[in-house]
């Protein structure tokens, strides 16, 4: 077993500084804003994700003197978008401008949730320009820019979270794709145009089908399809895409906006 002098030494190779258990200073940690994150994905709950990442935080500085003044949570905001461009990081950054803020640090609940790819090594000069500490609970303290470790280890943290995001998405596609293949199950947004959505019966999820939640498919439009069969004619016909509009025009085929106005109110449906 090593002993004091020996791990001090550890320490000191390896760039790292022990924590005080007790507050830092006289007066500790401070007073801090506290940030966190809410996917609306997999029915996350924002009230429950919110009461775990601020009582993981607040679990965190307390003991070292930290008050947590101010909340800033961002809710279906993801967290490859940019800090400027989320709600709520997006205010936080600004108030870093307003001398007369109540707090002088920012503690959050996971890194991961916070910070995405490279973004921690783009939002914390913003923070160190108007000397406001970052205290993260996987650093085991505050954020230290002159030790290696630190940077290292929130390096990581930013790939950990784009490798997360990452893998959900590749799991919800494949569990979307596998659903429409096997159940027909229509993934919702607007019909491709030759389809209609059509009713077929409750939900097959349980909790979903209680919450009345009902089972939508494809099915074909008659109408349209008909229209589809004629621009592959055209189209094998030797006629080209600019062709093939000029002649439905001329026929005085209903284009897809014209067809399904409900779907394309953007649109202005005057032809193809």
């Amino acid at each position: 077993m090593l002993s004091g002098d020996e791990w001090a030494t550890l320490d000191e190779l390896l760039g790292l500084e022990a924590l005080a258990a007790g507050p830092v200073g006289g007066d500790g940690v401070g007073r801090l804003a506290f940030y966190g994150r809410c996917s609306t994905e997999d029915n996350q709950d924002p009230r429950t994700s919110l009461a775990w990442q601020l009582g993981e935080a607040t679990r965190f500085v307390e003991p070292l003197g930290g008050e947590i003044v101010e909340q800033f949570f961002d809710i279906g905001q993801s967290r490859s978008l940019p800090w400027e461009r989320r709600t709520e990081a997006g205010r936080l950054l600004q108030e870093l401008k307003n001398p007369q803020r109540s707090w002088d640090g920012l503690v959050v609940g996971e890194a991961t949730r916070c910070w995405y790819s490279n973004q921690f090594s783009l939002t914390w000069p913003k923070f160190h320009r108007y000397g406001v500490a970052l205290w993260i609970p996987s650093l085991g303290g505050q954020f230290d820019p002159e030790n290696t470790v630190h940077d290292m280890a929130m390096t990581i943290t930013g790939g950990l979270s784009k490798s997360e995001r990452q893998y959900v998405q590749r799991r919800v596609r494949a569990a979307m794709a596998a659903q429409v293949v096997m159940d027909g199950r229509y993934q919702d947004g607007r019909a491709p145009y030759g389809y209609v959505v059509v009713d077929a019966g409750p939900h097959p999820n349980p909790r979903k089908a209680q919450e009345g939640y009902r089972l939508r498919v494809l099915a074909v439009d008659e109408e349209a399809a008909a229209v589809v069969e004629r621009i592959f004619e055209l189209y094998r016909g030797g006629l080209g895409l600019k062709s093939i509009a000029e002649t439905l025009n001329v026929e005085g085929v209903p284009c897809p906006s014209a067809h399904t106005p409900q779907q394309n109110r953007h649109r202005r449906g005057d032809g193809w």
